[in-house]
This record gives C-alpha cells, sequence and structure tokens, in this order.
C-alpha cells in the first residue's frame, strides 16, 4: 500500500513520465512550498519531502570540491537518514521510525554515498549504501527508482557514478552475470538509431521496446559511461572534438561497446547544445518548451569528465549568464550546489560564477561552516583526480627552491665577506 509520501512521488513521476519520460528528474525540481518543517542542519527551506537527501547530498558534494569543511550537524543530518539496510530515502522525517524497505531510492543513495565518499571519514555509511546498491541491481544489470521496478538510465547512471566514488568497479558489480556496465548499456541509443541521436540515452524503452533520446537521461548517463562522478575533477584534456559514433555494416543489431559509450554520449551532448545554443530543453506534452537547467548542468559535467572541456565552455558560460533563473537567488540549494558543481569543474570560481556569488548563497542556505571553503588558487593547487599534481603546485616548489637557492647563495657571499673581513656580516 502507497504512504501519502510515496503516492506524491508517484503522480510527480507519472506527470514527468508522460513527456520527456525522466521521473528522477523530479528530485532536481524546486520544492514544493514547505508543508513539513525543514529540520536543523538540512540545506534550503523548501519542502524536504521529496529531495531533502537529494539537496543535501549536493550541497555536501559540492562544498567537498571547493574544499570547504560543513558543519557537523548537515554531515549528521545526512547520515541520520540512512536506513537500517544501508538505503536511503528521499526524506525520513522521523529517523526513530524504521525505514519502509520500498520508499528507498537509488537515487537519493547514490548522491548520499558520492557526497559521503567526497568528505572522507564516513566510509561505514558509504559501504552500507553500497551494500544496498549492490543487493538491489536487477537482473538485466540495471538499477531502478525503488527496488523492484524496471531500471532506467538516469537511477543506473547515478549509481555507477556511486560505485566509482566508493572504488567499487561496475564492471564487477553484476547480478546473473549482467554488470552495472552492461545495464547502462541497455539504455544507449547506437547504429540502430537516426544518426543525429546516436549515443543518447533513453530514460527507459518505450513498450515496444524501443528508445527515444532523453536530455536529463544522457546527461546523468554519460557521467557515468565517462567515468565520473561528484564533484567531478578531471583535469584531463581531448583537443578534438568528441567523435560520433562509427557505424559499420551489421552494426546496427549490437548495442554500443563500452569502450565507444562514453565518446558517442559526448558527441551527442556537444552536438544538441550545439543546435539549441548552448543548452537542452525540456519539453512536456501542452506545455511549452522550457530551458533545461538541470540537464544542461549534468551536460557539462559529462562532457569535462569525458575530457572534452572545451565543448562544455558555451554550456558553461550560458549557466553563468542564466543560472540565477534557476537558484532563485539561491533558495533553491539544489539548484545552487549544482551549478557550484559546475563551476567547480569547469575551473571557474564559484564565489564568481557570471556575477554570482554561489558559494556564499550556498553557504547561507545551510548551517554554518566548520572553515570555509579553499580559495581557487588554493583549490587548482591540489593534486588532480589521478594523483598528478597540478601546474601551480609545481611553480610554487619552483619559486620555493628558487628563493632557498638564492638565500643559500647569499649566505655564502655573506660568510665569504665576514672570513675576509675577519668580523661578522650584515
Amino acid at each position: 500500500m502507497l504512504t501519502a509520501a510515496r503516492t506524491g512521488a508517484a503522480v510527480l513521476s507519472a506527470l514527468l513520465l508522460a513527456g520527456a519520460g525522466a521521473a528522477p528528474a523530479l528530485a532536481d525540481s524546486p520544492s514544493p512550498t514547505a508543508t513539513v518543517a525543514v529540520p536543523a542542519g538540512l540545506y534550503g527551506q523548501g519542502d524536504p519531502t521529496y529531495d531533502g537527501v537529494w539537496r543535501q547530498s549536493l550541497a555536501l558534494a559540492a562544498l567537498a570540491g571547493v574544499h570547504a569543511v560543513p558543519a557537523d550537524s548537515a554531515v549528521g543530518w545526512l547520515t541520520g537518514q540512512q536506513c537500517a539496510d544501508g538505503g536511503w530515502p528521499s526524506f525520513r522525517p522521523d529517523t526513530a521510525v524504521p525505514c519502509d524497505a520500498p520508499t528507498e531510492d537509488s537515487n537519493a543513495t547514490a548522491v548520499a554515498v558520492q557526497a559521503l565518499a567526497a568528505l572522507g571519514g564516513h566510509q561505514d555509511a558509504v559501504d552500507k549504501g553500497v551494500a544496498w546498491l549492490k543487493a538491489n541491481q536487477n537482473a538485466d544489470g540495471s538499477w531502478a527508482y525503488n527496488p523492484g521496478s524496471p531500471g532506467d538510465a538516469n537511477s543506473t547512471g547515478l549509481t555507477v557514478t556511486a560505485l566509482l566514488a566508493a572504488k567499487a568497479d561496475p564492471a564487477t558489480v553484476a547480478k546473473a552475470g549482467r554488470s552495472g556496465y552492461d545495464g547502462l548499456a541497455l539504455f544507449q541509443l547506437g547504429c540502430a538509431s537516426p544518426a543525429e541521436q546516436r549515443g543518447a540515452f533513453a530514460y527507459q524503452p518505450d513498450p515496444a521496446g524501443a528508445l527515444a533520446a532523453n536530455a536529463l537521461a544522457s546527461s546523468q548517463a554519460a557521467l557515468a559511461a565517462a567515468g565520473g562522478r561528484l564533484p567531478v575533477v578531471n583535469t584531463n584534456q581531448v583537443d578534438a572534438a568528441a567523435k560520433a559514433l562509427a557505424c559499420t555494416a551489421g552494426a546496427a543489431a549490437q548495442p554500443v561497446a563500452r569502450a565507444d559509450s562514453a565518446e558517442a554520449a559526448a558527441a551527442y551532448l556537444a552536438g544538441q547544445l550545439a543546435a539549441g545554443d548552448q543548452h537542452l530543453m525540456l519539453t512536456l506534452p501542452g506545455a511549452t518548451p522550457t530551458p533545461d537547467y538541470t540537464a544542461t548542468a549534468w551536460a557539462a559535467l559529462s562532457l569535462i569528465q569525458s575530457g572534452h572541456a572545451k565543448q562544455a565552455v558555451g554550456a558553461v558560460d550560458w549557466l553563468a549568464a542564466q543560472g540565477g533563473t534557476w537558484t532563485k537567488g539561491g533558495t533553491d540549494a539544489s539548484a545552487t550546489a549544482t551549478l557550484v558543481l559546475v563551476a567547480q569543474a569547469a575551473q571557474r570560481d564559484p564565489a564568481a560564477f557570471g556575477g554570482t556569488n554561489l558559494l556564499q548563497q550556498l553557504t547561507a542556505a545551510g548551517p554554518a561552516l566548520k572553515s570555509a571553503p579553499a580559495s581557487p588558487a588554493a583549490t587548482a593547487a591540489a593534486k588532480d583526480d589521478k594523483g598528478g599534481v597540478s601546474t601551480l603546485w609545481v611553480i610554487g616548489v619552483g619559486l620555493l627552491i628558487g628563493i632557498g637557492g638564492g638565500l643559500l647563495l647569499s649566505l655564502q657571499r655573506r660568510r665569504g665577506n665576514r672570513d675576509a673581513a675577519g668580523k661578522p656580516g650584515r
């Protein structure tokens, strides 16, 4: 029997499914007017019923990305939402009441795992979350929003990124011999699709089994295909544009190969952004198409992760110019946190993103930080994702060596002068 909260989520999901077929988009949507008291420690002031864990996880991941230390109450709220079996629901109003297992969802669990992994120091909660994700994998390798339902690209993509964040290889996380990457491949459009749609991801197959490109599904699944997780910290650059999927005779019946998946998705997203004035659109039946801020942000993150940061520049610029509409002046914590993640991934200053101090807006939406975000220079000086050392760090070390060498030479000269004169040098 559905609870009131689950019924509400089901209605919202049905509305979205009727159009773009992207139910998990509700997790990114602005919260309704608060009918539930906003708990202490939670970011944002909207009703947390449908997005409490989601927006808190994005906020904490964004703060981790800029090397800020959030309040214990903020982290404690998120870990306190975890159920005994390791999963997270969208929101748990009374943590003294055991979780209703069918209301736990992969999206909330996946972003919570990524946030806690990024913060560090919460390995037990991360391990339990990963165990829950493994236990609720479908037999085809995919994941559903709620356990027991058919899988979808968004949930599968988010779960794969969570596994990567927790250092669990999605290629080895399998059910009935089908890995997480096999599950992701179920939703990617290949050589049987029109050329302009190849590489895209569908939310789910239609009743006849056909796949239709979906903006948010493509953007979130592409990050997983490229081996990314939140916060995106890839600094590798590919000068060439993303290569569209190459199709040969007989390839139409084959799924997109794992080796080609990320590049094909990047080519699709780059093409869609170029054709849409550097942003993606949300189209629902009977409604005027509107800019899809969420999908555009995730597309930028995915392109950066795939090494095509140059092709993400236009989308990042568009978000910088238009993002204020999405964040509603910072009152939408989920949107604000997502833009901080985009700015950080694009190596831009989130304290001056399109003339807006996103960090100030985000920190104002939650409890006071234990320590402030690092400056852009300090953030850039951090090690990259593969443990390499940044250019600024190398330059800094070089300067220190140079200064040290100069001081040593000066001391040697002064010592020579002292010895020659028979008295201390000055």
